[in-house]
């Protein structure tokens, strides 16, 4: 009888989805190694090549692939066991806000990982830009907040600092259209550094969509119509970052900031906060 081990599945699960054994390793708080050996261990036991390492990325052979899914599964069935038979029951609701250009790729994961640990612990998620987020984070309507910044409050917790990007439809060219077409949300932290970039380039602009809608600036961008600006590893996938070879300056890097409180539950949103801290790190 052989038998699959939920440790090795999950660092099989943590480099498929951060896109190496470094990364995955870093959010495991593994060495490299140990990770590397465990992939080799699995490997072995399934007598298959879950790793296609032919190219400088890794990415899933078609067995890896399809192990993925069942590791996601049996990770996940452990971690709900464990939460829901051992002697600490925490319930009640937290509440999360996080700018909309900033919730994928990692929030999605970690409200997973969180679920699987607390799930009688509801966590709401709230959208919204920065100033609105912390305005709602001083009034105490929420738990914890991630921000985009040039600095950082006090109280506040940089994660991570990146750089923004040049966004625009897959294959595009309405980068090269000038004066050259703006898609922004009134209130888009990004917009005034953005414009003042151009404006020291001595390149003409026109705003050609300002909208409070998320949707409607990437349906716009989409469909090849104007440009965007986002932090770098947050595009979404209908998106691509616009390899401009100069033509558009160089953006400004932002600050992914956290700022929490604690209502006497210490320990679950000090869970959660660090699952952030580890997810933006690693993203």
């Amino acid at each position: 009888m052989r038998n699959l081990d939920v440790t090795t599945l999950r660092s099989f699960v943590a480099v498929a989805e951060l896109g190496g054994v470094t990364r995955a390793a870093g959010f495991l708080n593994l060495t490299q190694s140990a990770v590397s050996m465990q992939l080799k261990r699995l490997e072995e036991l399934l007598g298959i090549t879950l790793l296609d390492r032919s190219n400088r990325s890794i990415s899933l052979s078609a067995p890896g692939e399809q192990l993925l899914g069942y590791a996601r599964r049996m990770v996940s069935l452990n971690d709900e066991i464990m939460a829901r038979l051992t002697d600490q029951i925490y319930e009640g609701e937290i509440v999360l806000g996080v700018p909309h250009d900033i919730v994928l790729p990692a929030v999605p994961r970690v409200l997973q990982r969180f679920n699987a640990q607390f799930p009688r612990m509801k966590v709401q998620l709230l959208t919204s830009f920065t100033r609105e987020l912390k305005d709602r984070f001083h009034r105490g309507e929420c738990d914890v907040i991630l921000t985009t910044e040039a600095g950082v409050d006090k109280g506040g917790e940089t994660l991570v600092t990146k750089p923004l990007k040049w966004i625009g439809a897959q294959g595009g060219s309405a980068w090269k259209q000038r004066p050259l077409r703006l898609a922004f949300g009134r209130h888009c932290i990004f917009r005034g550094g953005v414009i003042a970039a151009l404006d020291a380039a001595g390149i003409d602009w026109d705003m050609a969509v300002e909208t409070e809608s998320d949707r409607t600036i990437e349906a716009t961008v989409s469909a090849d119509l104007a440009v965007h600006a986002m932090i770098d590893g947050t595009e979404p996938p209908h998106l691509e970052q616009i390899d401009h070879g100069g033509s558009l300056p160089e953006l400004t890097s932002q600050k992914i900031n956290m700022y929490a409180t604690d209502k006497g539950r210490g320990e679950v949103l000090d869970t959660l906060a660090d699952q952030l801290r580890q997810a933006f790190r690693h993203m």
